[in-house]
């Protein structure tokens, strides 16, 4: 059965990439869009029957953006999933937890910071900006951890949650007082928390490219230790694992694909709840298969919203981020209704 879903997560990814690319302003036929794509492998030389602006339109401008729109999408969901099984909350998520309000506040400093420096600010986000919001995010994530087991080591859903607004809440005052200091600001940083996924040309992309092979490979390496922590750390302890270097090393490799994506996209919410837990209901309840999966489905998600985003409103685009809170407000509602009935 997690090999079917495999296979549909793969064939969601090809699907939600070649309808991102083919449907816009200039719409194309997802067939020749399909054989164009194929025409970028190497020793792969079909006719797709598209002339040259057309292949232009594919190759510079829409397939950086869906490659750019699966990067994200993968990252946040496999951050969710990740952030669930480590916190053994089923409402964990990036967004929820503060990470992204981090990560926010320090993009924001050098967004700032660059504005008044006098550099250019429209060219793509430096390669510096994901590890100062790796930072940000590494340090929210870590005052809510704290603070949510400042009650003992039995941590609720609700205290959690709250622990991610008290956080949220303190980060956000710093960087509403940058902002209020830095007035000609205001514009573009509101322009990237609202969530984008414009990117000019491939730069966005091969900046989050190696932090998103990073933590894949570190949480995909180390899921099966999600599974044993679900258990108990006493548990867990007796069969080997350390839980607390475990709960550390996949928090810091979660925190770091979350920081990078949320610097190249703004900030994207609840794509960590509405992705893991689908997988959850369609292919169990062990991580081996929730954050494989949640990676191939994130990656689709976010695409087809992207899309969605796009060409609703056309001319007009709509923030992604707003899309995905309309589309995660009623179903963060249903999971809060329903995670005391159904285990994590």
């Amino acid at each position: 059965m997690r090999r079917r879903w495999l296979v549909v997560g793969f064939a969601a990814v090809v699907v939600a990439a070649i309808a991102g690319i083919a449907f816009g302003p200039v719409s194309l036929p997802p067939g020749s869009v399909a054989i164009e794509l194929l025409n970028l492998v190497p020793g792969v030389h079909l006719h797709s029957g598209l002339n040259e602006r057309e292949i232009a339109i594919i190759t510079e401008l829409r397939l950086p953006r869906v490659v750019l729109g699966l990067l994200v999408g993968g990252m946040l969901a496999l951050a969710g999933g990740c952030y669930q099984g480590v916190f053994r909350n089923p409402l964990a998520d990036p967004h929820l937890l503060g990470v992204a309000a981090g990560a926010g506040l320090a993009v924001t400093v050098v967004i700032v910071t660059r504005s008044v420096t006098g550099a250019d600010i429209t060219v793509g986000l430096p390669v510096t900006v994901p590890l100062a919001a790796f930072v940000g995010a590494l340090g929210a994530v870590l005052l809510t951890y704290l603070l949510g087991a400042a009650g003992g080591r039995d941590r609720s859903a609700a205290t959690l949650i709250l622990a991610g607004v008290a956080v949220s809440a303190f980060l956000a005052a710093g960087q509403t007082y940058l902002l209020q200091r830095n007035a000609e600001s205001i514009q573009e940083v509101y322009s990237w928390m609202l969530g984008r996924l414009a990117t000019a040309g491939w730069h966005d992309v091969l900046v989050l490219l190696p932090y998103a092979v990073v933590t894949t490979v570190i949480v995909l390496l180390h899921r099966r230790e999600l599974d044993v922590l679900a258990v108990g750390d006493d548990e867990a302890s007796s069969l080997g694992l350390h839980p607390q270097r475990s709960r550390l090393l996949l928090v810091a490799a979660a925190s770091l694909g979350t920081a990078a994506a949320v610097s190249v996209s703004g900030l994207i919410g609840f794509v960590g709840i509405i992705v893991p837990h689908t997988v959850r209901m369609l292919a169990g309840a062990s991580y081996r298969a929730i954050l494989p999966l949640s990676v191939l489905f994130g990656a689709a998600f976010l695409s087809l919203t992207d899309l969605a985003a796009r060409t609703v409103a056309a001319p007009a685009e709509i923030p992604i981020g707003v899309v995905t809170a309309l589309l995660g407000g009623p179903f963060f509602a249903l999971v809060l209704r329903t995670t005391r009935r159904v285990p994590l």
